[in-house]
């Protein structure tokens, strides 16, 4: 069996080239051999220079202030984001649209999703008029760095829905070894105690100590926690230390506040002392990070576009059905954007 698994090799080799992380799934990514002579830190340093690059030629896009800000920090704040009174038709719209939802369950947290794809815009004209911002473009493409349409939902995260295993996600992580966009656009005031987005400010440089982490890790990921050896780094206090990194950074921030963030730095979801219900408009880029150009997104074609979400879950769905793994997104009825989660009902 051991030897019918190496016919793979060629596939493996090829994933060197594109964004795949998992040191689990794919030999010679998880050769602890082959990282100690530095082909983990090699994809990391080349991935990042190929993203400098990209944001180079999208510089023009984003003010000045917040391109320092990002390349400070790793992500960009705006608040009071939307004018008033889009905000509040927002705020009108995903309280009373409803809409088809999916679900996903990780310890005693319930992530929901709407895909904000064309048909559910025709009905939801504020989320549409967030969208075709030219500043919230603009801002996720700059951070992503890629020209390329985010894929955009409405989120809502429910803490604490039982007494279950704690959330993965409130875990101090990397998403990935590369580059990597998500954007934030709270709803509501966000509470210190009640879950808010946790970032380590900085660490999303390939600083010469993080490089020396991510070759350790690397070298030692066959023997880490499930999500570390797929690609998604945790990381402990101990070793931002050693990083010379400050402590994780609560982003406590009132209503209308629009965070993006390069989740190739280090981030959590911040723990909930009590069950909390948190909407926002969420978005996410991730694109091969070894593209030496920031344009040619297919997704942004006409008969594509805004339709990567219901496009992935339905091919999650046709995989299921042929036996071929488990989605872990449920289908969860048509609802509004903060009713109960299924887990409650």
């Amino acid at each position: 069996m051991a030897f019918l698994r190496w016919l793979l090799a060629p596939l493996w080799a090829a994933q060197i080239f594109t964004g795949a992380k998992s040191f689990a799934d794919n030999r010679i990514l998880g050769s602890a051999a082959l990282n100690r002579r530095g082909l983990h830190v090699w994809r990391v340093r080349l991935a990042n220079r190929m993203a400098a690059r990209r944001r180079a030629s999208l510089a023009h896009r984003v003010a000045a202030s917040d391109r320092a800000a990002f390349e400070r920090d790793g992500f960009i704040v705006k608040h009071d984001f939307l004018p008033e009174g889009l905000f509040q038709d927002l705020a009108a719209e995903l309280e009373s649209v409803d809409a088809p939802a999916r679900e996903m369950k990780q310890g005693d947290a319930v992530t929901r999703r709407i895909a904000l794809d064309p048909q559910n815009l025709k009905r939801m004209p504020a989320c549409a008029a967030v969208l075709d911002m030219p500043e919230f473009q603009n801002l996720t493409r700059y951070v992503a760095s890629f020209d390329a349409e985010p894929v955009v939902y409405v989120q809502t995260v429910f803490a604490q829905v039982d007494r279950s295993a704690t959330d993965p996600q409130t875990a101090v992580h990397a998403d990935c070894f590369h580059p990597t966009m998500k954007a934030w656009l709270f709803l509501h005031d966000v509470e210190e105690d009640l879950g808010p987005f946790v970032y380590v400010p900085g660490s999303h440089r390939p600083t010469p100590r993080k490089l020396a982490w991510e070759r350790r890790m690397s070298v030692q990921a066959s023997s880490l926690d499930r999500l570390s050896s797929r690609g998604s780094f945790r990381v402990a206090p101990e070793d931002l230390k050693r990083m010379r990194l400050p402590e994780p950074k609560k982003f406590a921030v009132p209503a209308n506040t629009l965070i993006v963030g390069d989740t190739s730095g280090f981030h959590a979801r911040g723990k909930s002392v009590r069950p909390s219900t948190r909407v926002e408009i969420w978005a996410y880029s991730r694109r091969n990070p070894f593209l030496p150009w920031a344009g040619g997104d297919l997704w942004s074609l006409k008969p594509l576009r805004r339709r990567q979400a219901p496009l992935v879950w339905g091919l999650l769905d046709r995989l299921e059905r042929f036996g071929l793994g488990r989605s872990p997104w449920r289908k969860a009825g048509t609802v509004t954007a903060a009713a109960p989660p299924v887990a409650r009902r």
